[in-house]
Formats: C-alpha cells, structure tokens, sequence
C-alpha cells in the first residue's frame, strides 16, 4: 500500500492493528447441532476476529476503539457487546453448533470465582482485539511500539494457564477440551508498512508462524489433544487494505494483490509447521481451517452467497466505493448507525466482517468437508466421540 507522509503511515499502522488477524452456499441448511459428548468446552485464541469482549472502547486500537457503542452488536445482540461485528462471529457459530450452553466469556470478565463456574459452562475466550503473534517487546526493541494492545498470543497462553490455576482444573478436562487457534499474525504485519527496511516481510513472517508453532506446541504439552488452527484471510479484501493501496495493486478478485500475496505466504510456511507438529504429536488431532480459500471462494462469486456489496463497508462513512473514512470510522461520535441490510455486505466495519460473512465462513469450516477444514470438522467431532485423537 502506498501512504503519502509518515503520519499517514503511522495511522495506517495503527488501524491496521486492529485487524485480528476470514461457507456453505447461502441456500446451506441451518447448522446441526453436535452430540452433547463431543465437547463441552471450548478454549479461544486470537485477535479481533474472535474477541468476544476482552477489549473495549478504552483499550481497543486507534481508530477501532468505539467497539463498545452502537451500531456494534445491533445484528444479533441488539447492543454492544465489545465484538467487532455487527453480531455473531466465527467462534459464537462454533459454539451454537457444538450446542454449548452459552457463548464463551471473555476471560477478561471473569473474577476468581466465576472462572471455574465459567469453565464447566462450555469455555473460555482469551482472544483480544490487536494481539500479535511475535511478543511486543520485539516491536518495542525496533522503535514500532505504539503501546495500543500490547498483548501476544503468549500472553493469552499465560492467561489460560492463570485460568486453570483458578478453576483448578485437571489435565483430564484440559485434553477433554476443544482448542480454536483464531486467525493471528496480520497485526505483525501492519508492521512492515513503515519499516520495510528494518523488519523485512520475510523476517515477520518467519518470526509470526514460529511463535504460533510455539504456542500450538505449548498447548500439547499442556494436555490439549484437539486443536483447530485458522489462516489468515484475504487481508487485501478488507475495506481499508482497498482505500489505502495503490489503484494498480489488484488481483484477479479485485483485492490488493501485494497483501492478498503476503497472507498466502504466511499460510503456506503455517501449513508445513503445522505438518511437522502433528508429526512429533501423533497422539493429538491438528486441524487447518482454510480461512483464505473460504474468503477467495466468497469474493469469487459474492452473489452465490448472498452478498451484493463485496467492498464497501456496512458501518462507515465517506460514500463513495468503499464508504470508509479514516477519521469517522464505526462507532464513532459521527458513525452511529449502519446500512440498512448488512446481510448483502463482506465488510462491517472496513476491517472486520460482517455477522453474514462469519455466518458463510462457519458454514465453510464446519459443514464443507475437507474443502476447508482438514482433517473435516465432521471427522474431528467423531474421533472425540470415540475417544481416539
């Protein structure tokens, strides 16, 4: 993408830090739900795109920090609820489709006594909008600390161990367990933009799928035995990767193709460490969910699943193509209402999806086979059924 002055490039950072890290045709049968004893819990990682409300107004990133107002939630919740949606998102889909009492809390909303009690409810969330992959002090060393949402995945691995010292929970209940590895690592490459020469694209991506490698293992040595890890998406799809490229940096699907190239490559050295992973931890089920061939099938052919406006996004400001303004973005003071049917719309917010879009993507995961899920979401549930990971 190309920003005219350094300030330009540092609100592009900034914004782009908040990007978390994107089914079934439109006409697919409403999700089934399954058997009560495949799982009962369900632990979550990542960023924005699974955050269910560990970040809020005051703590989420620059630009994206309205979270906790209207229209956020109007969808489904009818209210906010410090998700970066308009309702639901691919982890509550999970959850319904699991049939697990509720949907999972943010860990950051819970006191002592309400983890353990939280815990048998059907899991926890530790997601948080802007998380990196890579630690913060790494940044922070490069002089790129904007100190907005410093959390890591390794520091939502320590969270989860916090969390099981309060609950007390057993290896047993941990192995028991449903793990989603939400999509992480776009936020490490907000990095890149401004500092091409001091943290190359190569370095980050080498650095974000090691500390997901890490983190995954650290997970299997914890216990875990089923563990699903997402793609990223096609972050050059996203309404803000659109407004700030260069009009002649597209693909074939009319997104930024420098960006859509970037998240294919991560996804692809993140495949063949999650190949050596489940070769050193046969005991453990390791699924991929595809996040980027369910994006790319959506943006090939919107209308097929229901969508009239691929680009612009629901909840913005500004008109025009993409109805995104840097300055007025959702939530906002001069942002409170949305478009009329964000159903027909990809983009909520110009970096996050819509409750529709994360509605398709689920339906992809969970109900496609292995066309995007592998091993298929339907093979993992009856290895747990049958107690062989």
């Amino acid at each position: 993408m190309s920003m005219a002055t350094t300030a330009s490039n540092r609100l592009l950072l900034a914004l782009t830090l908040s990007i978390v890290v994107v089914g079934a045709a439109a006409a697919a049968p409403p999700a089934a739900a399954a058997p009560p004893s495949a799982f009962r819990r369900v632990y979550a990682f990542g960023d924005s795109f699974t955050d269910t409300g560990n970040t809020r107004s005051t703590t989420g990133p620059y630009s994206f920090g309205y979270v906790s107002s209207p229209p956020y939630g109007a969808t489904f919740f009818h209210r906010s609820t410090n998700r970066y949606s308009d309702g639901r998102l691919v982890v509550d889909f999970l959850a319904e489709a699991l049939n697990l009492p509720s949907f999972l809390p943010p860990y950051l909303s819970l006191s002592n006594a309400s983890a353990a009690a939280a815990d048998g409810g059907g899991g926890v969330n530790f997601a948080v909008a802007g998380s990196t992959a890579i630690e913060h002090d790494f940044f922070a060393r490069n002089n790129l600390s904007l100190d907005i949402t410093p959390q890591s995945i390794m520091t939502q691995l320590a969270w989860f161990d916090d969390h099981l010292r309060k609950a007390n929970e057993s290896s047993k209940v941990v192995g028991d367990a449903l793990f989603w590895v939400g999509e992480i690592g776009a936020n490490d490459y907000a990095y890149t933009v401004i500092a091409r020469d001091t943290i190359p694209t190569k370095l980050v991506r080498t650095m974000a799928v090691q500390r997901i490698t890490t983190f995954v293992e650290g997970l299997l040595e914890r216990g875990a035995k089923y563990v699903m890890v997402q793609g990223l998406p096609l972050t050059g799809c996203l309404t803000l990767a659109m407004t700030l490229a260069r009009p002649d940096d597209r693909d074939n699907v009319s997104c930024v193709a420098s960006v859509n190239r970037q998240s294919y490559a991560h996804n692809r050295r993140l495949l063949a460490a999650l190949h050596q992973l489940r070769r050193r931890h046969p005991d453990a089920v390791i699924a991929y969910a595809d996040y980027y061939a369910a994006h790319l099938a959506v943006m090939r052919s919107p209308a097929a699943y229901g969508f009239t406006e691929p680009f612009r996004a629901c909840c913005g400001s500004g008109g025009g193509d993409y109805n995104f303004d840097l300055f007025a973005t959702c939530g906002s003071p001069a942002v409170n209402t949305a478009c009329a049917q964000p159903a027909r719309y990809v983009n909520w917010d110009g970096v996050h999806m819509t409750e529709a879009m994360y509605k398709v993507v689920a339906g992809m995961f969970f109900h496609a086979g292995d066309a995007y899920c592998r091993p298929a979401f339907s093979d993992l549930l009856a290895r747990k059924a049958q107690g062989k990971p």
